[in-house]
C-alpha cells in the first residue's frame, strides 16, 4: 500500500458524514425494528430486551454491509483509504519488537517495515492534528535513519510491501 497525501479538508468532511450518518442510522434503524418487533410479537411480561438487542444487531449489520458496499464509490477515497493504511500498520505494529530486534541486527526488511510505519504514521497524525506524539516519532525515525546510515542502506516507504512481514 502505498502512502499519497490526502485532501485533509475533504477527509474530515467525509470522516465526518460518514460517522453521523451511521449514529442516526443505528440509532433510527434500531428503533424502527424493534418497535416493529414489539408490535408483531408482543410480550405480557413486558420485557422487550431480545426484540431491542435484535434491531440493533440488524442495524448494525445493515451499517456494516452499506459501508462494505459503498466502499469503492468515490466519496468513499479518503476514508477508505485511511481505514486500510490503519489496518497496514496495525500489522506492523504487532511485529515492531521483533521487527526492531532485527532491525538492530542490520535486516532491511525490518528497517523498511518499521520507515513505512512511522512514515504512515505521521501522515495519519497529521490528518487528525495529533501532533502530542510527533515529537516521539521524530525521535524514533532519528534512531531509524542512524541505523539505515550504519548498514549503508536507502529507506524509501514506497518500497514497502506487507509480505515481508511474513518473515517476523
Amino acid at each position: 500500500m502505498q502512502l499519497i497525501k490526502i485532501n485533509k479538508v475533504r477527509y474530515r468532511r467525509h470522516l465526518n458524514l460518514i460517522i453521523v450518518s451511521c449514529i442516526a442510522g443505528l440509532l433510527l434503524g434500531s428503533l424502527a425494528i424493534s418497535q416493529t418487533l414489539i408490535a408483531l410479537f408482543p410480550n405480557e411480561s413486558g420485557s422487550h430486551f431480545y426484540w431491542n438487542l435484535l434491531g440493533v444487531v440488524i442495524a448494525g449489520a445493515t451499517i456494516f454491509w452499506l459501508l462494505n458496499k459503498f466502499r469503492s464509490h468515490d466519496f468513499m477515497t479518503e476514508v477508505t483509504y485511511v481505514w486500510d493504511l490503519k489496518q497496514a500498520l496495525n500489522k506492523i505494529n504487532r511485529k515492531m519488537l521483533k521487527l526492531k530486534a532485527a532491525g538492530q541486527q542490520g535486516d532491511a526488511n525490518a528497517l523498511l517495515a518499521m520507515q513505512y510505519s512511522y512514515a504512515g504514521s505521521r501522515l495519519l497524525w497529521q490528518l487528525d492534528d495529533n501532533t502530542i506524539v510527533m515529537e516521539d516519532l521524530a525521535i524514533e525515525q532519528a534512531k531509524l535513519d542512524i541505523l539505515a546510515a550504519q548498514y549503508n542502506l536507502s529507506l524509501v516507504a514506497d518500497d514497502y510491501d506487507e509480505s515481508i512481514l511474513k518473515q517476523f
